[in-house]
């Protein structure tokens, strides 16, 4: 998928049009930035040579909010530049969005994306860090909780060429493991984490939600191209504690969902992911 979207405001692109509300704007672009479609009329700020959303964003916006459809409390860890948060609140529009974010760089473009969506009033940002045991201490749970935790230890893989783009490759600032505990610490009773991580890391992803005291009740396997064996996937999960005992077994957890193909092996996007962009109010692709 591309890293950059739709590049104009018009109505319509290649036949597409697109939904949702019109933002107020009057944002300004700054030097080393690019303003891009993110969903329906809503753009992102990004910087053109820094982290930049993804495919990884998408799914984990759309994989969340699929499994927990009337979220009205929702919290985005490590939100980076705002793309999960925005997708979700955009997804559900009656929702209150809190984020958490340790770049200030980050935050400063989450905080721009907000304004230009005129979503001051329910997507609050706050700088700090996931593994923080008093993070949102003074407000209630929430329905939702979403996580892009880095893939990598930073032994594993050489640092990004942009420093805004090292935490979100690699274990700078916690592990999937701390995303899942932060997770768990913040669910409401019922209330559902979703997050991505590499399918060739399958086992470390489950091993840590199980050890958060997490049961993974649907996964769903994202391959880049078709043909080829790397890709992602999603996990939506609940806390064990708010479950009848012995449910896992009896319900046959985790629930493992048809795979979605991004890429055919012509280059071609395939209709599985282009329904789910088109969920998104995200340009189909065919």
């Amino acid at each position: 998928m591309p890293r950059r979207s739709v590049p104009d405001d018009g109505p319509s692109f290649k036949g597409w049009t697109r939904p949702g509300p019109i933002p107020p704007g009057d944002v300004d672009l700054e030097p080393g930035e690019t303003l891009d479609g993110l969903c329906g009329r809503w753009r992102i700020f990004q910087l053109a040579k820094g982290n930049r959303f993804s495919t990884d964003d998408l799914v984990t916006a759309w994989y969340g909010t699929t499994w927990c459809p009337r979220a009205g409390r929702i919290a985005d860890l490590g939100s980076g530049i705002g793309s999960v948060a925005l997708l979700t609140a955009w997804r559900c529009p009656g929702a209150v969005v809190h984020t958490v974010e340790a770049q200030e760089q980050s935050l400063r473009l989450a905080r721009k994306s907000i304004r230009y969506n005129g979503q001051e009033g329910r997507v609050f940002p706050c700088l700090g860090d996931l593994r923080d045991p008093g993070l949102f201490i003074d407000e209630a749970p929430f329905d939702l909780v979403l996580g892009t935790p880095p893939y990598w230890p930073e032994s594993d893989r050489l640092p990004a060429a942009h420093a805004q783009s090292v935490p979100a490759r690699l274990e700078v600032r916690g592990s999937i493991a701390d995303y899942a505990l932060a997770a768990s610490r913040l669910l409401a009773p019922g209330g559902v984490f979703a997050c991505v991580f590499p399918n060739d890391q399958r086992e470390r992803a489950l091993t840590a939600l199980r050890e958060a005291g997490l049961l993974c009740l649907h996964r769903r396997e994202f391959v880049f191209k078709e043909g080829e064996p790397y890709g992602l996937d999603v996990f939506a999960s609940v806390r064990r504690q708010d479950l009848p005992e012995g449910f896992d077994t009896r319900a046959e957890c985790p629930d493992v969902e048809a795979p979605i193909l991004i890429r055919r092996r012509d280059g071609s996007v395939d209709p599985g992911i282009a329904r789910v962009r088109l969920a998104l109010g995200f340009p189909p692709g065919l």
